[in-house]
């Protein structure tokens, strides 16, 4: 996709105007938390590694913050915990402290972070999770564009985003959710979803077939109404297509999947350092 000095289509082009104004906009204040507080060896810890918190407000050394966990507000040292926008540009992380969240429960192959480095600023590196989490270092270029591979360029990060998580490319794998984007809160014991009821002795070769198709909401229907609308739709749907076509289309998702990159293609990618 696109050419040494465009790396999206047009249909993916964003405003790019005052770039580090863009990336920096506070448009959803959350922070995710780096370090442990307080530390366990003193207290039981109110935040935890992974934790993800909405920035309230920042007092000097201090940022009070609202556990989106719990809802409750307190307050966290600001070198503990790291600004994210977007959902993937981590502000101030560090290549080790990287690793230790992409390799957190709930990150899948293809987790990944763009961060910028806390040295200096403007400095970009993308971290992924593959067999182990790999770093590419993403360079400027005078004119303000990006690249990881010289031989692709993008106008922003946003485009750089777009188009790995699209196709590899060179990367160890395609791009597939922000860091931490799948990890579920742990919810209360008392705030459980209720335990689901299961008819044990329910027997299909007792359903009359004329109850499946049978979308009405009368009571006495063996299949709820849920399944038998379900049923309804995949059978008009089914109808409506050419039983080829659909084998065609099922191989086709069959044969998607992440996949690595050819070996000759190692040359086009800088490996980031110690950043």
């Amino acid at each position: 996709m696109g050419n040494m000095m465009r790396g999206v289509s047009a249909g993916k082009k964003v405003n790019t105007e005052n770039l580090d104004n863009s990336i920096k906009s506070l448009e959803d204040n959350m922070v995710v938390v780096v370090q442990d507080y307080p530390a366990p060896e003193i207290s039981e810890p109110i935040y935890r590694v992974g934790e993800k918190l909405r920035l309230i407000t920042q007092e000097a050394y201090w940022w009070r913050v609202r556990s989106v966990q719990t809802g409750k507000d307190n307050y966290i040292p600001n070198s503990h915990a790291a600004k994210v926008y977007h959902g993937w540009l981590f502000e101030g992380v560090g290549r080790q402290k990287a690793e230790e969240l992409l390799l957190l429960p709930g990150n899948r192959v293809g987790s990944f972070m763009v961060r910028e480095s806390s040295t200096e600023r403007g400095l970009y590196s993308l971290s992924v999770k593959h067999r182990m989490v790999k770093h590419y270092r993403i360079f400027r270029m005078d004119n303000s564009w990006y690249y990881i591979s010289p031989r692709l360029t993008f106008q922003c990060l946003e485009d750089m985003v777009n188009h790995y998580s699209d196709c590899a490319d060179g990367l160890c794998c395609v791009l597939t959710s922000p860091c931490l984007s799948g990890v579920a809160p742990q919810l209360d014991a008392s705030a459980a979803a209720p335990p689901v009821v299961m008819r044990h002795n329910f027997d299909w070769k007792k359903v009359d077939r004329t109850q499946l198709v049978n979308t009405d909401s009368c009571g006495d229907n063996m299949v709820s109404y849920g399944v038998r609308n379900s049923i309804a739709a995949y059978l008009s749907l089914s109808r409506n297509q050419d039983p080829a076509q659909m084998r065609v289309e099922s191989r086709k998702k069959k044969s998607r999947s992440l996949y690595g990159i050819p070996e000759n293609n190692l040359a086009n990618i800088d490996y980031e350092d110690d950043i």
